[in-house]
């Protein structure tokens, strides 16, 4: 571990190597004369709020040199002359580099041991405005940034108690990515707090430039084949906060606006911010909706396909199904075409300019539907099911557990062509088996309160419960 010794010229010119001045055009550093003393100042371009480090510099630059010969220490000149309140003296090479590519202001001077890291950084950032996939009705319209100090204000505006604990972590060995845990001392799992701290200190990843995604896949246990999404994230500091008051563990990460909220179950995506924001018979009824839709959008396609892939298999009193209409494809096809298109579609809207979104929509809608019909590509019941499956989608809050739900719906589509009821009935106990088996990243398991069942913590998932003391 290199240090800083007491030759001003060497400190200078190891520092300038480490933080690459001459090769980084972004990084601006200042010679000065402080009390008739040499004196450097390193800052990146973009991170310094420069009103402030005028004024310091303009402050140092009019000390006499009686007021500052008898100093030996940074010490000294850092409680005397740095008036800034976010500053502290460092002599590790290694913590010094990575301070200033955080974004902190270093003063070295001539004959006083250790530099100055002063945090006047003021990070590039947008407006706290509301989340595209958290959008209320009523209730907050704020939301989180790329940067972390913002978020963690924001979640601390909420929650104003001195039981609330940040603990500020790094991860990634070139990114150094900054991770901090909320928590409330009182209320959350000593155990789970510790787990989680170990988990994210064993991250040996080199960089974590993805925030939440690169976190969550370095501490999640491996199991490849399963699509289950075992973090929940929200982007609203309203939804943070009242898990945060629940007893859960928030994990917010620099460059990120996604808070990870821990332990997560099966149960937890069911919940929706909107439910909140309602009475507590509107929410119920909400979110009871978006179970059963969302059971549905598993299930309907492979359903209707068993019914109508063989004659005489439909019961009368479900003739409104009905068959569908002959086709260039069969209908196991038409349904894979369909399925595929959709997501095709998706991914095109993403990189669609705002200005052809309208056009796009209109030439999707004519490719999909009314020229595929006429075409007898596609049957017009396929549409509709099909349809209806991407309408559920969107119904609930999590999209990794939208796709999870996806994956698993064309997998038992295909067991039905293989196998017909069979292929059914494997395909929902190998669903079954899935989730019972998948590991969460921390907590009592991903299916409580169902398994270990607790029927009062099971009511508050299904059921949008009154605001109390411990139901925020």
């Amino acid at each position: 571990m290199e240090k800083l010794s007491f030759d001003y010229e060497d400190n200078v010119r190891r520092l300038d190597d480490l933080l690459g001045v001459g090769r980084c055009c972004d990084l601006v550093n200042r010679d000065l004369r402080i009390g008739g003393r040499r004196a450097r100042v390193w800052v990146v371009d973009g991170y310094g709020c420069d009103q402030i480090l005028e004024r310091m510099c303009a402050l140092w630059l009019g000390l006499k040199p009686e007021t500052v010969a008898t100093m030996t220490r940074m010490e000294d000149f850092l409680s005397n002359h740095v008036s800034f309140l976010e500053a502290n003296v460092a002599e590790d090479l290694e913590e010094i580099t990575t301070a200033v590519l955080l974004g902190k202001t270093l003063l070295i001077i001539d004959g006083l041991r250790g530099g100055a890291l002063i945090d006047v950084k003021n990070y590039p950032s947008r407006s706290v405005s509301e989340p595209a996939d958290g959008k209320v009705l009523r209730g907050a319209h704020d939301g989180f940034v790329e940067a972390l100090i913002p978020n963690l204000a924001l979640l601390r505006r909420r929650i104003r108690d001195p039981k609330l604990t940040i603990k500020g972590l790094q991860a990634g060995e070139h990114s150094r990515t900054d991770i901090a845990l909320c928590y409330l001392e009182d209320r959350a799992d000593p155990e789970l707090v510790e787990e989680l701290h170990q988990k994210i200190q064993a991250i040996s990843a080199r960089s974590l430039s993805m925030g939440q995604e690169s976190v969550m896949e370095a501490i999640c246990p491996r199991q490849w084949y399963n699509p289950f999404p075992t973090v929940r994230c929200t982007e609203r500091p309203d939804a943070a906060a009242a898990c945060v008051l629940e007893g859960s563990v928030v994990v917010m990460v620099d460059n990120s606006p996604v808070a990870m909220i821990f332990p997560s179950s099966l149960f937890d995506f069911t919940q929706e911010a909107n439910d909140f924001y309602f009475p507590p018979l509107v929410g119920t009824y909400l979110r009871l909706v978006r179970v059963v839709v969302f059971i549905m959008s598993l299930l309907i396609t492979p359903v209707w396909y068993l019914l109508v892939s063989v004659p005489g298999r439909l019961p009368d009193w479900l003739s409104f199904l009905a068959y569908p209409q002959p086709c260039a494809l069969s209908l196991f096809a038409q349904l894979l075409v369909v399925e595929f298109m959709i997501d095709v579609l998706k991914l095109a809207s993403l990189s669609t300019p705002d200005a052809l979104a309208n056009s796009f929509s209109m030439l999707g809608a004519l490719i999909l539907g009314d020229f595929a019909v006429q075409a007898s590509w596609l049957s017009p019941e396929v549409l509709v099911y099909m349809a209806f499956v991407s309408v559920a989608a969107f119904a609930q809050p999590s999209y990794e557990l939208g796709y999870a739900f996806k994956l698993l719906r064309v997998v038992l589509l295909f067991l039905c062509y293989l196998f017909d009821m069979a292929g059914f009935v494997v395909g929902l106990l190998g669903i079954l088996l899935m989730v019972a088996t998948t590991k969460p990243v921390a907590g009592r398991g991903y299916l409580y309160p169902l398994i270990p069942f607790n029927a009062k913590a099971m009511r508050r998932l299904l059921f949008r419960e009154p605001i109390s003391r411990d139901n925020t």
